[in-house]
């Protein structure tokens, strides 16, 4: 039975928690900022988790993580 591969682009975007949830980074944050307030691109700092309806999918493409 051969391995099964990760999906490279998930692989470069999420990583699982020791406790199993997904961790991400928050979207809208490369271009076009001129027109976000000082507040809302501070907000978009860090990471968050992936929704629990999403979740699921993000880890059948890292079978690995």
């Amino acid at each position: 039975m051969p391995k099964m591969k990760t999906k490279s682009g998930a692989a470069k975007r999420f990583r699982v928690r020791g406790s199993g949830s997904v961790k991400r980074t928050m979207a809208g944050k490369r271009h076009i900022l001129t027109k976000r307030t000082t507040k809302s691109k501070r907000q978009l700092r860090g990471t968050t988790g992936v929704h629990k309806t999403n979740a699921a999918h993000v880890k059948a493409m890292l079978p690995y993580a």
